[in-house]
């Protein structure tokens, strides 16, 4: 009788231990990450397609439940803490300005003074990025020269495309104390 007993105590284990060994191998797996991100359109047809696929993974065994779960690894989720919009100011192509005054883009930069010294006026102009620059007259920027330094204020040339593509010209001032309805 205890022979039958222990029989029948071991088949029920080894059943119970066949049944749920693919479960507890599928939870102790971690998600695999994607390298690259998919579309927020791409999400919700993913989501639809695994809930039927986990259906026949516990009837099929262990082969059936590695595809189930690739399908539902694949899916990338968004930072629910990161801004959707960006909050800074992009100039056209700043990523590839040159380092220095040769990066300075006239349409971004404020005039912080101008100082008197013995060869000449020199201006401190910072830009976005809140660096600061000394420059002279003649000196070339990114987009244009500066042509004259005044006490109050700057004047560059500033070389520019119109939507044509023609080359356009044009003289921009910049005070040190933007009067009412002049941009700084």
């Amino acid at each position: 009788m205890t022979l039958a007993k222990t029989t029948i105590l071991g088949l029920a284990m080894l059943t119970l231990g066949v049944c749920l060994a693919p479960n507890t191998m599928a939870q102790n797996k971690p998600p695999a990450k994607s390298a690259k991100p998919q579309a927020k359109t791409a999400k919700a047809p993913k989501t639809a397609k695994t809930a039927p696929a986990a259906k026949p993974a516990k009837a099929e065994g262990r082969a059936a439940s590695a595809p189930a779960e690739t399908q539902t690894a694949a899916v990338p989720h968004r930072d629910p803490f990161m801004p959707l919009i960006s909050e800074q100011k992009q100039v056209a192509g700043n990523e590839h300005l040159p380092p220095g005054k040769a990066g300075l883009v006239i349409t971004s930069v404020r005039v912080d003074g101008t100082v008197s010294s013995e060869g000449g006026m020199i201006a401190v102009l910072s830009n976005a990025d809140q660096r600061t620059y000394f420059v002279r007259e003649g000196d070339r920027l990114y987009d244009g020269d500066v042509e004259k330094i005044g006490l109050d204020g700057v004047t560059f040339r500033q070389n520019s495309k119109d939507a044509f593509g023609k080359a356009v010209e044009r003289v921009v001032t910049k005070r040190i104390y933007a009067s009412a309805g002049e941009q700084q």
